[in-house]
Parts: structure tokens; sequence; C-alpha cells
């Protein structure tokens, strides 16, 4: 290979790498040229009366859809409810293999800040940067949520910040309904030991699942309600994710409000 071809080369993967293109799909190359050749399209017979049509064949279901692991879920409850303390919930979530997304991610991304805290953040799963340094909220969304925490006198030290899952997904894709169940019991567990005031829900993906609803993050947002989780019950709510703001910085003004509406119920929580 001469030295252009092979710089050429080099600056594609880390094209790939920068999009988030950390790992192959299948275990051979593919010719995706070849694959997205135009087959002629088979000329219809015509219906004469009294033909039946002729039904579609189903497609298969695509990931999202695929039934929980149900015994991979019950395994993490068992384990989950075993754990007395945030340190022995870290190791057992470590040692845990009936997440797929584990064999695919580089490290373990299980919390940061303070598991004494009496606010909880919860997004939605480690991104690139999040699985190099085994941290949630580390790269550039990470650094915009450090400042809108000082912004109201918090930071990482006062509070305690987890995901619903705790691999990365490969290409930073979204967590499918299936990965996100068999971590649950684990993200309930932590809450009951964290037991914070105030969780708040970070994004759309997380604020879904945590409230268990199919509504919009613009129409959640702002709005205070109750949430269980486990034996753990407090006031929750959600809020605009810091990497929607690095898109939409005009709506970082939405974020404010919530930020006030945050900083106001634990005044008024940790008067009482």
């Amino acid at each position: 290979m001469m030295a252009t071809e092979r710089e050429e080369a080099l600056a594609v993967l880390k094209w790939y790498r920068d999009a988030g293109v950390d790992a192959a799909l299948e275990e051979a190359p593919v010719d995706q040229f070849a694959r997205s050749a135009i087959a002629p399209k088979p000329q219809a017979k015509p219906r004469l009366p009294g033909d039946q049509p002729v039904p579609a064949t189903p497609s298969a279901p695509p990931p999202s859809a695929r039934q929980p692991d149900t015994g991979a879920i019950d395994s993490a409850r068992d384990i989950a409810a075993a754990t007395t303390d945030i340190a022995a919930l870290e190791a057992a979530v470590g040692a845990f293999e009936g997440c797929p997304l584990k064999a695919r991610a580089t490290q373990l991304c299980f919390a940061d800040g303070n598991p004494q805290a009496d606010i909880m953040l919860i997004g939605e799963a480690p991104g690139r940067d999040e699985d190099i340094q085994g941290k949630p909220f580390v790269g550039r969304s990470g650094q915009l949520l450090d400042r809108i925490l000082g912004a109201v006198g918090l930071s990482r030290e006062t509070v305690y910040i987890a995901n619903t899952v705790y691999w990365r997904p490969p290409g930073n894709r979204t967590p499918t309904p299936a990965e996100i169940a068999v971590c649950r019991p684990f993200l309930e567990r932590q809450v009951e030991l964290v037991a914070p005031k105030i969780i708040v829900a970070l994004g759309g993906a997380s604020a879904k699942e945590l409230f268990d609803t199919d509504t919009g993050i613009t129409r959640l947002r702002g709005q205070w309600r109750t949430l269980k989780m486990g034996n753990h019950e407090c006031p929750a709510i959600a809020t605009l994710h810091p990497a929607y703001l690095l898109r939409q910085p005009a709506q970082k003004r939405l974020v404010w409000r919530d930020m006030l509406a945050i900083a106001d119920k634990y005044a008024e929580l940790t008067a009482q």
C-alpha cells in the first residue's frame, strides 16, 4: 500500500472512531456496494377475477421488540436484593453476565458522585467517553452538566449520577427495552441504597423508562411527580439531556427553569 493510500485509510478509520463506530456487526467483511445493488423487480402476475390476494410475509421484529430474558431479570433481582451497600452492588453488577451489552463494552460504567447525596441524576446510557473512563457524563455533555449543576450551587460531590444501563450500547445506539429491563433491578437497588430526596431524569429516554410513559420530554420536563423505585419513594422531575442542549443551545432556558425548581424543592425538603 502506498503512503497516501495508507494515510487515507487511517483518516477514514479515525472518522469512524470519532463517529462512535467501534465494533464490527458481523464476523466477516461485507461488500456493502454489492449488497446495495438494485435487483430488477419481478413482474407481478396480473390478477384475474376470483384470485385471492397473497398475504404479505411478516418481517422479523426489530431487536427493540424482543422479549426480555426473564431468567436474567430474576437473577439480577436476586443478586441486587442480596447487596447491602453501594460498593457490594457495584461489584455485583460488574460480575453480572446477564446483560448482552457487557460483551461489547470496554468496562462497567456504574456511577459517579456522592452515594450519600440527596439528589440523584439518572441518564440513559454510557457513551464513548464514559466507556473509556468508566464514569457517567464525562464527555462534552458531562462538562455541560457540570456547568449546569454549578449554576445552582451543586457539583459532582453533592449529587449522585447513574444511568438506566451500565454498559455502552455499540455505536452509542439507544438501549433496547430488554437491555434496560435486565439492568432495572440493579438500578432500583441503587436508588434504595442511596435513598435520595430528589430524582432527576436526564433526557427523554430516561424519563420514559422511570415514569413508564410514552410522553415526549418536552411535555414531561418541569413537572413534579412521585416516583417509586423498589422500596424507595421520592419526588422526581425530568429535564432535557445535556447532549440535546449541545445541539439546541436555545433550550438551555428550559433547563435553567428546571434547575431552579430542583433547588427550590430541595430547600423545601431539607427545611422540613
